[in-house]
């Protein structure tokens, strides 16, 4: 006996099930972000059967839940982030991807996963300060290592699949401020702060991987950063686009390259990339005005303001008057705060010229 032949309302249902997850609008991507933190949920959740044997475990420490929700959410973060790009590519988004391209993919998606990291870990610390001697139960250590997981599927998710520069910036100033600060916090040394910035970076415990490895990333996120923002500025200049393209793109590899090479063990290199980098931010922030004229005059001149107050702080660590971290601190604020700037100004610059 055959089948029955579909009615017109299964048939509906079908199509209206498949527009909602085929990733091409707005609705679809909201679903399938819900749909990635509920299998992240359920995953996480029946991992932490056979981890914790449903017994109690302390809040933040080893073998806590904190613990475990921070390294399962990092994992979560590469998945789903992996997961949301090749959606994108599945649905027909963007031109062919190049080396580069996966480059940036695989920086982004670490960026990402070291924020949940070290965000699943600030919160376990604080709970632990809140609940001090407490341990969680079982059944609601369950549910809220599937909980953090369900937020971190959707929330990464959601940024894989909608990312502009915008996005992006914030990205980069959440991952700069967290792994600096997880750096601070975690250094061995309680007086690094009276020789430099780059001093969390010399020993070999868990503060100088996560500053050196921050700006690795970080640095990898600014070429990103430099590549696709200078994309259709209008500018009279022939090559002003690429002129400022060209100095961000050395400010993230010089960046990257003060993670690469520590300070102790390579002191002249590392204080050559570190100077160059202020050099080349410097020759933008001039030079900004003749290569994309149309930019806005109220950033060009809070670009003047940033690089003079970065030279009046640099005369005065040279006088004795501040310390050398300090200045590497303010500075390093100002810079990154200009880059978010630049982009949000060259945005307005680009839809303005469009319409």
């Amino acid at each position: 006996m055959s089948a029955p032949a579909p009615t017109r309302r299964s048939e509906k249902l079908r199509a209206a099930a498949r527009r909602e997850f085929d990733g091409t609008t707005e609705r679809s991507l909201e679903s399938l972000s819900l749909s990635a933190g509920v299998v992240a949920f359920v995953v996480v959740a029946l991992v932490t059967l056979p981890v914790f044997r449903l017994e109690a475990a302390p809040i933040a420490g080893p073998d806590s839940i904190g613990q475990f929700v921070a390294v399962a959410s990092a994992t979560v973060a590469l998945v789903a982030f992996g997961a949301g790009r090749y959606l994108m590519r599945l649905s027909g988004h963007g031109a062919r991807l190049r080396v580069l391209d996966y480059l940036d993919i695989a920086a982004l998606a670490l960026a990402h996963a070291i924020i949940a990291l070290l965000s699943w870990t600030l919160v376990a610390s604080i709970m632990e300060r809140s609940f001090i001697g407490a341990e969680v139960y079982p059944l609601p250590l369950i549910a809220l290592a599937g909980a953090t997981a369900f937020v971190t599927a959707y929330a990464v998710f959601a940024s894989a699949t909608q990312m502009d520069l915008p996005l992006l910036a914030i990205i980069l100033a959440v991952f700069l401020v967290e792994g600096v600060v997880t750096a601070m916090l975690t250094a061995s040394d309680p007086q690094w702060w009276k020789l430099n910035l780059s001093a969390l970076g010399m020993t070999d415990d868990l503060s100088a991987y996560a500053f050196n490895i921050t700006l690795i990333i970080a640095g990898f996120i600014v070429t990103t950063l430099a590549r696709y923002v200078t994309i259709g500025i209008p500018t009279p200049h022939p090559h002003g686009a690429r002129n400022v393209r060209v100095s961000l793109i050395v400010v993230g590899v010089f960046l990257a390259c003060v993670g690469v090479f520590p300070v102790d063990e390579f002191f002249l290199l590392h204080t050559g990339v570190a100077s160059g980098m202020a050099v080349a931010f410097g020759v933008v922030v001039i030079a900004l005005k003749w290569w994309i004229p149309g930019i806005a005059r109220a950033f060009l001149a809070l670009g003047w303001v940033f690089a003079g107050v970065i030279v009046l702080l640099a005369v005065m660590f040279a006088t004795g008057a501040y310390t050398l971290t300090a200045v590497e601190l303010v500075a390093g604020v100002m810079v990154f705060a200009w880059i978010i700037l630049f982009i949000r100004n060259a945005a307005a610059l680009q839809a303005d010229a469009a319409r």
